[in-house]
Formats: structure tokens, C-alpha cells, sequence
């Protein structure tokens, strides 16, 4: 016989046994929980206010989708460059891109940029933030601790 079976009985009496039911510990564990993960707001896609001015194409709203999804704002336009295949430039709040682009085409990358480097793969909220390890860019989430890298 093993120890576990000597000392269990002795570990039963010295316990403190409470009868707890399904709703009280529901209670306590949301009441344990850090608030924004209690927080149950509803993340909402940012859009793009774009249009043309000549032969080029303006996001004018730039600065604001990169503070809702909280990111850098240069890694934000930088990706919108290499996935819209073209060259362009950061004017205080706004992105200048060579070309005419449909609106609705950088509406579908910026779309792209949150799901591959914002929203959370377990738990689907935004709450992430992109940390290195060892020349890998992962992204964490803070609500439910997941780790991934971006591929």
C-alpha cells in the first residue's frame, strides 16, 4: 500500500469541508478574474476612410485604426505597403499610397493585418500584444495567456 492511502483519511478530518454550490464559485472565480478580461465590449473592425486625390490613394483614418488595434503605426503601414504591392508615405495622421487603389481592397487588407496580427487565435479578442522571442514575432494575448507566432 502506498503512503497516499495512510494519510489521506488524516488529510480529510484536518480540512476545512465547505459545501459550496455551482453559483458561488462561479461567483468567486469571476470576482477573482482581472477587469478587462470581465469586460465583455464587442470589437468592432475598423474602417478606412479612403479616397483619391490624382493618381493617389489616401487613408485618411490611419493613425486611428493602428490606436484602436493598438499597434505601431509603421508597422501597420508598412504591412498595407507590402500587401498592396506599392510605395507610399505616413502625412501626420494619414497614409499616401502611388496609385489608384480600390477602397475596398485596402479595406480587405487592414482586415487581414487584424486577424494575422491583432485578434487571438484560442480566445478571439483583440487583447494581444506582438512580443519577440529569439528572432520570432509572436503574437500574446493578455486575456487568456496564448502565445503564437505570426506566420
Amino acid at each position: 500500500m502506498s503512503l497516499a492511502i495512510y494519510l489521506y483519511p488524516a488529510f480529510i478530518k484536518n480540512m476545512d469541508i465547505r459545501k459550496y454550490d455551482y453559483a458561488t464559485l462561479l461567483d468567486r472565480a469571476v470576482a477573482s478574474l482581472p477587469e478587462n478580461v470581465v469586460v465583455k465590449e464587442r470589437f468592432e473592425m475598423p474602417k478606412g476612410i479612403i479616397f483619391h486625390e490624382g493618381n493617389t490613394t489616401i487613408l485618411r483614418n490611419l493613425a486611428d485604426i493602428a490606436d484602436k488595434v493598438n499597434r505601431d503605426v509603421n508597422h501597420l503601414f508598412s504591412y498595407l505597403l507590402k500587401e498592396l504591392g506599392t510605395a507610399g508615405d505616413i502625412d501626420g495622421e494619414r497614409g499616401i499610397f502611388q496609385g489608384k487603389i480600390l477602397p475596398k481592397k485596402v479595406q480587405e487588407k487592414i482586415e487581414k493585418y487584424v486577424n494575422k496580427y491583432v485578434l487571438c487565435h484560442e480566445c478571439g479578442r483583440p487583447d494581444t500584444k506582438l512580443v519577440r522571442i529569439n528572432r520570432t514575432l509572436m503574437v500574446k494575448c493578455e486575456a487568456c495567456g496564448a502565445i503564437r507566432p505570426v506566420k
